[in-house]
């Protein structure tokens, strides 16, 4: 019973994870929400940087998550410390204004007139986009938040052509001017700048130049990469989801100016929205940060707002008689505004249509669309069902778009008949039935058959769907185990309307390794479309099989459990040897005594000769020598003494091989000048 209900639950799983891999769109959900909090860990209460801190905080907020009392003591002495140094760099102001957008930690009039300063002339001499970036982008903050401020650009026209000229004919941009590599990640961060530089602007910008722009937009999506399912992106060096998510940002922010009036294609807005959504949770946070905040730019933009479909379940159970049920809202979760959806068509797995043009039912309490009855030609299988939105007049005056078509994979899932089920054992040459058993697979059995090497085992079933026809299952599979646990699995495979196994034993004796015995019998049927998947005991056959020939293979070795190498290890006893017995403590030490009394007599006789440093050489160069032969030889010694205590062999002669060759040219140096010094006194 166990291993039954284990087999159901595995088919249930495989279905589940056939359904889900499908390309299915879900919005930001709870799932989110809790992986937001383990993904931005701050450090000690603080961020490395305030761009990561900048980041988490951006998440959190459009997630809906309030962190900030819990950031806001350390992350803003970080932003009151940049915001008050003129020495700051472009790009940690402009992180630093982001932050304090959020958490408010300098508000009012409170402005840094040196910051502004620095945030105006980086604008008006900067050479490289991100420097632009930074400035303009910053200004657009400090405009934001402090009251009170001018901050108006009065050649704002100069830097937008300026940043213009770094534009590629393909759409894309380049970093600098001496830098002939163009970068779609660029295109977004250009975009950008050129919406703050119109913000800034005292008067309207020249509507060629951004005509130009628009221009430019319209060739960058002419290198937008497309997957079949209708997901659109940007690919680039920085990678998909950096790149799609500059672009995105870049798009919304230039369309928020009414002077630009940019207007982009439909299908590929829903498609980046698709891109997004379909990533799924990331584990990197500039990954996640770039997915939720290109979602949040797309939820609200002045130019279309994604409305995405989805399915709470990709399967639906016939025998539970479930109704389809479809949810329709904001990439973010949002509700979406008044709509019909409409099945437009149903398609099984041939091709054929099942059901059309069915209008779903609305239920305004859980915000579900759902289909609570299939037509009587609706059977288990897979599907491919066809939903298509229809908007309300007063949802299209406010930009809502979709997709055409949302093609969605669907399981349907059911009970399957199990009839005629029996097995026999026939005689090989004439076919005639010795014993026949019917069976219940359903229930474990306990059929007892027996047979010899020139007889047949014939297995038989039919299986049929809820609706009466023929199904075939993806695994069928019987399985005959030895008593001495040799393990020969075969196929059942379907003829017509009937599945059916013969087995002769005169062709597999060899396969059976000529083991004569008892055999269990085990059927495993199972389907992702079959809801009573089964795994049965049947019972057991005696095979009586001729004895193994000398030349024919023997059986394998017991199998063993392929799990049981990360089960406990058996415990390895070691017996150490006993140590060897020392001398007793009086003759160590007595020997140490007559170590030591050669070199305290070599000191008395040091002392007997007279022995002086008179013949110490008095000059520089010469005493320099002598001092460092003599510390050589001392480092010889200590040397000698650190061998005793801790070094290997090997690390000592590497060091006496150095200090020898040292020792070889202080200690020539050092017997020159003596033979020198001695000589000098012969000649006088």
């Amino acid at each position: 019973m166990m291993a039954r209900c284990l087999a159901r639950f595995l088919v249930s799983l495989l279905a589940l994870a056939i359904c889900n891999a499908a390309s299915v769109s879900h919005p930001i959900s709870d799932s989110h929400r809790s992986a937001a909090l383990d993904v931005f860990v701050p450090l000690d209460g603080s961020y490395k940087s305030l761009e990561e801190a900048y980041e988490a905080l951006k998440s959190l907020e459009i997630l809906g998550i309030d962190k900030k009392s819990d950031l806001s003591s350390g992350t803003c002495e970080n932003v009151v410390k940049v915001l008050a140094s003129p020495s700051s760099a472009l790009k940690d102001v402009f992180y630093a204004l982001s932050v304090n957008g959020i958490l408010k930690c300098k508000t009012g009039e409170d402005v840094p007139k040196d910051i502004v300063s620095k945030l105006q002339a980086g604008a008006k001499d900067a050479k490289l986009l991100l420097d632009f970036y930074y400035s303009i982008r910053g200004l657009v903050l400090v405009k934001e938040q402090f009251s009170g401020t001018d901050l108006t650009l009065g050649d704002a026209e100069a830097i937008f052509r300026s940043v213009k000229a770094l534009s590629q004919s393909d759409g894309r941009w380049r970093y600098s001017s001496n830098n002939a590599e163009s970068s779609t990640f660029a295109a977004g961060l250009a975009f950008e700048t050129l919406a703050g530089v119109i913000s800034l602007a005292p008067s309207e910008i020249d509507q060629s130049l951004i005509q130009t722009v628009k221009t430019g937009i319209l060739k960058l999506f002419d290198s937008i990469q497309k997957y079949d399912d209708g997901t659109f992106y940007f690919d680039g060096s920085e990678g998909p989801i950096s790149t799609t998510a500059s672009v995105i940002r870049g798009l919304t922010s230039f369309a928020a100016s009414e002077s630009t009036g940019l207007n982009l294609p439909g299908d590929k807005i829903v498609g980046l929205a698709k891109f997004f959504l379909g990533v799924g949770i990331p584990g990197d946070a500039k990954d996640f940060f770039n997915q939720i905040d290109a979602l949040a730019c797309l939820e609200d933009n002045r130019f279309s707002v994604p409305l995405i479909l989805s399915l709470p379940s990709t399967v639906i159970s016939l025998t539970k008689k479930e109704p389809l049920k479809v949810k329709v809202s904001t990439v973010l979760g949002s509700k979406a505004p008044a709509l019909s959806v409409k099945l437009a068509e149903a398609l099984n797995s041939k091709g054929s249509s099942v059901i059309n043009n069915q209008e779903l039912k609305f239920d305004a309490d859980s915000a579900t669309y759902f289909l609570d009855s299939f037509p009587k030609n609706f059977d288990v299988g897979k599907y491919t069902f066809v939903f298509e939105i229809l908007l309300d007049e007063s949802a299209n005056e406010k930009g809502y778009i979709t997709e055409a078509q949302t093609k969605v994979p669907i399981a349907a899932t059911g009970a399957i008949g199990i009839e005629n089920a029996e097995i026999a054992v026939l005689d090989s040459d004439v076919g005639s039935i010795e014993s026949q058993k019917k069976l219940d697979l359903t229930k474990d059995g306990v059929v007892s058959l027996s047979a010899n090497h020139l007889q047949k085992l014939r297995l038989s079933f039919q299986l049929t769907t809820p609706l009466g026809l023929v199904f075939k299952p993806h695994q069928a599979f019987l399985k005959l185990k030895h008593e001495s646990q040799v393990e020969h699995i075969f196929l059942v495979k379907t003829y017509g309307k009937k599945a059916e196994l013969v087995l002769d034993f005169l062709g597999l004796v060899e396969k059976l390794y000529y083991l004569s015995g008892k055999y269990e019998i085990q059927l495993t049927i199972g389907d992702a479309s079959m809801e009573n998947s089964l795994l049965s005991n049947i019972g057991h056959i005696e095979l009586d099989l001729p004895e193994r020939p000398e030349k024919a293979p023997l059986p394998p070795l017991h199998p063993t459990d392929p799990y049981s190498r990360y089960g406990p290890k058996s415990e390895i006893s070691h017996i150490f040897r006993v140590p060897e017995k020392l001398p007793a403590k009086q003759l160590s030490l007595i020997f140490l005594g007559l170590i030591v009394l050669p070199f305290i007599a070599f000191l008395i006789g040091l002392t007997r000769l007279g022995v002086n440093i008179k013949s110490f050489p008095s000059s520089v160069g010469a005493a320099t020598s002598a001092l460092l032969f003599h510390g050589g030889i001392g480092a010889v010694l200590l040397l000698y003494v650190l061998f005793w205590l801790k070094l290997d062999l090997f690390t000592t002669l590497k060091a006496l091989s150095l200090l020898g060759v040292f020792l070889l040219f202080v200690g020539h140096r050092t017997l020159s000048n003596l033979a020198a010094a001695s000589n000098k006194l012969k000649s006088a």
